[in-house]
């Protein structure tokens, strides 16, 4: 399956964050949702984009977003994550990969001359009214905020216009 398209309703979800406690996006209608795809926690790309989130959680909320990474780690390994990098934003555990099958996430990757079945590293930000707005793939850990946070305020502000 394909990433989203702009315009298209976000697939909605219910997945344990690191607690265990299931978040669905439809709940947070109302809210922009910037949700994050990233293949494995504690590895060292997706250790620099979550502290990098982590370090703008200022700059997302005074936009008025909610960050959700989603990767396909079990609740456990998502749970040590958060508290080893102290990161206070919601990270959900996609054990079974059923979401990042449903982004068009999970892809055929080759490393070393060896293939193999992972999350691909891409974002989408879901409108207050549950609809994709922009989406981004293969992004890179040390652009992803600047990327992301310029395009929440192209999109806000073409919201007010």
């Amino acid at each position: 399956m394909p990433l989203p398209e702009t315009g298209q309703p976000a697939p909605d979800f219910t997945l344990p964050d690191a607690e265990g406690t299931p978040v669905t996006l439809s709940d947070l209608r109302g809210t922009w949702v910037v949700l994050y795809f990233y293949p494995k926690a504690s590895t060292p790309g997706c250790t620099t984009q979550a502290c990098s989130v982590r370090d703008h959680r200022a700059d997302y909320e005074s936009r008025g977003a909610r960050v959700l990474g989603v990767s396909p780690d079990p609740v456990k390994k998502v749970a040590s994550f958060v508290e080893k990098q102290a990161l206070d934003f919601t990270l959900l555990a996609d054990e079974d990969h059923e979401v990042c099958d449903l982004y068009g996430t999970w892809v055929e990757k080759s490393m070393y001359g060896k293939t193999y079945w992972g999350a691909s590293r891409s974002t989408v930000i879901v409108d207050p009214e549950g609809v994709v707005a922009e989406v981004f793939p293969k992004v890179k850990p040390a652009e992803h905020d600047a990327k992301v946070l310029a395009a929440l305020d192209a999109l806000q502000g073409a919201a007010t216009a």
